[in-house]
């Protein structure tokens, strides 16, 4: 079990029917009944301030797109200083277009609202110093200094959207949790969408109990809720009919699906060597597993969804720090993005920060398709100290417009 408790003019007619500006850096704002309704302009919150607006995310002049996935950073005002670095070294190798901050992005001990502004002003500043433009979802444990600072996720999610280069967007009205959002990219030239990200919050924990009955022997993480599923799927079909056809996407949540574990063995039930060894034949499947998935008690239907539509090329978590592994189950890549933050539970003994890494997502055009490539870079590459002790070091400095 995991230690998570570790403390559309040309450009017009190129676009397809109904596109403007305002659909692209604005879809996370529609809600579940505008959709319904066909509706073209619902908003359930302002754009963000900063680049988003004036600067929608577009594929290169060569037809590239470049995504680093950041999971697990995992630290409170005090982070530990390689954390920094990785992310630096990474950007600076990597010069993505767009990084994905996936989840448990601070961690309990911060003792007020200036401390984990600081917490998390440690890990975006490493973007806003290099102006690329950057995402958050949320994971189990970025509020857990809430009861402490009175800080949610709400408020932590109006501070993050407070900086230039955020491209986050308040949660569709009647959705389940914050931040849940749909962030298009255009192809390099005209107004059409040539590939999408879904960005879900996958919660916390089970509750306590349903119906009176607890969650004895069960997983006690937190799952997609069904509402969150039918967002995806009404957002799905409205940038189909928007676009004119179907675009492929990735989908980022913190915590694992449950057909993660069906994967690595090829298996609901049985759970051998042997079981892998097929799974690997079968789904391709790279890196390691060194923890089991930590799902929820329930699974959610999203696999099921994303099969029905067809345009998810694959569902990328965190959550469970030593995994690595990605495999293709039926046509979706399901991965790990290992473990950014050198602050939290990693591998035994000297080994503990051997998978600290981020992930690289390659997207390419090709024709009316986009060629996904992934694949991690870990901090032992990079010339980063890996010695199993903690290196924390103060807050970097809050800008001032936003110091409290």
């Amino acid at each position: 079990m995991a230690q998570h408790d570790q403390q559309p003019n040309e450009q017009q007619a190129e676009a397809g029917p109904g596109w403007d500006r305002r659909d692209f850096v604005r879809m996370g704002g529609l809600g579940t009944a505008a959709l319904a309704l066909g509706a073209t302009g619902a908003l359930a919150g302002a754009a963000p301030a900063g680049a988003a607006e004036d600067e929608p995310l577009r594929f290169n002049g060569d037809g590239t797109f470049k995504i680093v996935q950041f999971n697990d950073t995992q630290d409170d005002e005090r982070i530990d200083r390689r954390t920094i670095e990785l992310m630096e070294k990474v950007l600076d190798a990597e010069r993505p277009d767009l990084v994905v901050h996936n989840g448990d992005n601070i961690t309990g001990g911060c003792a007020n609202a200036t401390e984990m502004q600081q917490a998390m002003n440690n890990i975006v500043q490493p973007m806003e110093q290099r102006q690329i433009p950057w995402v958050i979802t949320y994971g189990n444990h970025d509020e857990d200094s809430t009861p402490d600072t009175g800080m949610d996720e709400e408020d932590m999610l109006a501070f993050y959207r407070s900086y230039g280069h955020n491209l986050n967007q308040p949660s569709p009205r009647g959705v389940t949790g914050s931040g849940n959002m749909n962030l298009l990219i255009r192809g390099a030239r005209g107004q059409r969408p040539v590939f999408s990200l879904f960005l879900l919050d996958s919660g916390r924990y089970a509750p306590s109990t349903i119906a009176g009955q607890d969650f004895a022997g069960y997983p006690t993480w937190d799952w997609l809720r069904m509402n969150q599923v039918h967002w995806y799927t009404e957002t799905s079909e409205l940038v189909e009919k928007r676009a004119g056809r179907k675009v492929p996407a990735l989908m980022f949540i913190h915590i694992p699906l449950w057909e993660y574990r069906f994967m690595w063995f090829a298996s609901v039930d049985s759970r051998t060597a042997a079981d892998h060894e097929r799974a690997v034949a079968r789904h391709g499947i790279v890196g390691e597993r060194n923890e089991d998935e930590c799902p929820g008690p329930f699974n959610s239907g999203m696999f099921s969804a994303i099969l029905d539509r067809g345009d998810v090329r694959g569902v990328f978590c965190g959550h469970d720090h030593v995994n690595t592994y990605v495999g293709d189950y039926y046509g979706v890549l399901l991965g790990y993005s290992g473990n950014t933050g050198f602050g939290t539970y990693g591998l035994g003994g000297a080994e503990r920060n051997r998978l600290r890494g981020a992930r690289v997502f390659n997207l390419t055009q090709q024709g009316e398709d986009v060629d996904v490539e992934t694949h991690l870079v870990f901090a032992g590459d990079l010339g980063i100290d890996l010695t199993a002790n903690d290196q924390s070091v103060d807050p970097l400095p809050l800008p001032g417009s936003r110091r409290k």
